[in-house]
């Protein structure tokens, strides 16, 4: 039987924009709670959201947008971490018809330039800083830069630090709240005029793709691809309005905007911000404060909050569900997250931004073994098969080759890039992953890895998920990642990068082929072993194997 799958085509699509489904859902739910974001500072209260005061808020943006001239189509990015102004500015954005620039928090100077000028953005919403990021002054050099930005708009700090950076230095740049004093200048039939020309396929956001060789691609999605991946995903994770999800992985990437806050606000749930970025025990303090019924993030963020010292203190009785994706889940830690994080139905989703994001995904009738061994099936109105890297034929199933999926959440394309768009998706609309995947019987789909990743080592193909997936059963290692280095002999050798458990002994290449051997084929086990304390990684969790390679041929002076 060939490697091919349709999902479920029982549900319909939904055919409205963002902002008519939001309306839709405050009409239903007027008082439920929408948002909660949990207090920046200690001592302070949670700010709250019910659907009624939410959409208000959006409006008012909405508007305001509108009063400062901004056109339908007109490109207006946000860069910031996450906060509630975040999911205020998503939903204004398209109301007004907008496109929506998710920027990268962790892009320097020289990246949002290059994204500015890509698609022209008009306007950019900022936070004044965070961390070590200085938002504000890289803002402005592009603002000096860049003769497509026109306005900056600066958030609130949200108590975070005493800045004077942020102030508005010319006409140029205004602080959100001056934002919001424009609303008044646009009666609420002008937004509805506005919404009513909109188009469930106009481009309503770009999201740029983690740029491993190269500046980042601009994928450009509309209201009926985020729209319909989110509200398919809250199906499947039976979402309703008595859910509370909380949301700890970043906005400005389709795991937070549309996994998260479409799945959620498109089903009368709440969204709960435990903290503008990653903290294992803010996450789990927002499950337990809220009663968070749905908890989101990748691998090695539940690494994270299994592995914290107090992690039995904390109450996570009101837990049933959530979503692991974003990388490779290693089984034991899906397994752990069942059985200690309550999250009896947590799900796998399996996606990519081009793709809205997400493709295949487990569901809660699945069997365990399904359910850590698997991606999933494919999600309802899509598409899924397995071609031949080479060829792109498609393989039968149980083979290994590259997965490929078609249907609405299919990217319209790259922003002003036809050529890559051209090698991404081809003439018959099918979306080129670059995963290496196989296909059983039943139509479940295994992800072994990615094609650039795969070791060759001595003719032989070895895929690093199987060796990672065993040495996770090592009693001393709590993460692992297997890469290819060069080698002279074989052409490419195995490494082991560990993280090993907190007081665990140390670990060599020698020790652990002894634990290797008789379990794995000798050409599997790992030449080298190195012992990190955490592994390189792009803001939204996805590890950085192309800069643990550069740095391994660097350390082994290869």
């Amino acid at each position: 039987m060939l490697a091919y799958t349709a999902g479920d085509t029982d549900v319909p699509l939904l055919d409205e924009t963002i902002g008519a489904n939001f309306e839709r859902i405050v009409a239903r739910f007027p008082l439920h709670d929408a948002l909660i974001e949990a207090a920046a500072v200690p001592g302070e209260e949670a700010r709250r959201w019910s659907y009624t005061k939410l959409n208000d808020d959006v409006d008012r943006v909405a508007r305001a947008l509108l009063a400062v001239g901004v056109g339908q189509g007109e490109r207006i990015g946000i860069w910031s971490p996450n906060c509630a102004e975040w999911t205020i500015v998503q939903y204004a954005t398209a109301k007004v018809g907008a496109i929506l620039v998710s920027v990268n928090p962790a892009y320097r100077s020289h990246e949002l330039e290059f994204v500015v000028r890509q698609n022209g953005m008009r306007m950019l919403v900022c936070a004044p800083s965070d961390r070590n990021s200085d938002y504000t002054g890289m803002a402005r050099r592009a603002l000096a830069e860049c003769p497509e930005l026109r306005e900056l708009v600066f958030l609130p700090d949200a108590g975070l630090a005493e800045l004077t950076a942020g102030e508005p230095e010319n006409e140029a740049e205004r602080t959100f709240a001056e934002l919001l004093k424009r609303a008044d200048d646009v009666a609420h039939a002008d937004l509805k005029a506005r919404m009513a020309g909109l188009d469930p396929h106009d481009a309503i956001n770009l999201q740029y793709t983690s740029g491993t060789t190269g500046f980042p691609k601009g994928a450009t999605l509309t209201h009926h691809n985020i729209l319909n991946n989110g509200y398919s995903i809250g199906e499947l994770l039976d979402y309703t309005e008595h859910d509370r999800v909380v949301i700890p992985v970043p906005f400005y990437h389709c795991f937070g905007m549309v996994i998260g806050n479409l799945a959620a606000l498109s089903h009368g749930a709440a969204t709960i911000i435990p903290g503008r970025g990653f903290a294992p025990a803010a996450a789990l303090e927002a499950v337990q404060d809220f009663g968070g019924t749905s908890l989101y993030g990748v691998p090695t963020m539940f690494i994270a909050e299994l592995a914290l010292p107090d992690f039995a203190s904390y109450d996570l009785a009101t837990l049933r569900t959530g979503v692991m994706a974003g990388s490779l889940c290693p089984i034991e830690v899906m397994n752990r997250v069942i059985s200690e994080m309550n999250m009896k139905d947590v799900a796998i989703c399996y996606g990519m931004t081009e793709t809205s994001p997400v493709s295949t995904m487990t569901r809660s009738v699945d069997s365990m073994a399904r359910r850590t061994e698997t991606v999933g099936r494919t999600m309802p109105n899509l598409e899924s098969r397995i071609v031949d890297p080479v060829t792109r034929g498609v393989i039968e199933r149980g083979e290994i080759g590259e997965l490929c999926t078609r249907g609405y959440s299919v990217m319209k394309g790259y922003w002003n890039q036809p050529d890559k768009t051209a090698e991404a998706i081809d003439a018959e609309g099918w979306m080129h992953t670059g995963d290496l995947a196989r296909m059983d019987a039943d139509g479940y789909i295994v992800i072994e890895g990615r094609i650039k990743d795969m070791v060759i080592r001595g003719g032989e193909n070895v895929y690093p998920r199987e060796i990672e997936e065993f040495l996770y059963t090592h009693p001393d290692i709590q993460d692992v990642q297997v890469i290819g280095v060069p080698d002279e002999r074989y052409g490419e050798e195995l490494m082991a990068c560990v993280i090993l458990k907190p007081g665990a002994p140390p670990l060599d290449a020698g020790s652990l082929a002894k634990f290797c051997r008789g379990k794995l084929a000798h050409y599997k086990i790992p030449r080298y072993v190195d012992v990190r304390d955490s592994f390189p990684m792009t803001v939204s969790g996805k590890i950085r194997k192309v800069d643990m390679r550069k740095e391994a041929v660097a350390r082994l002076g290869l």
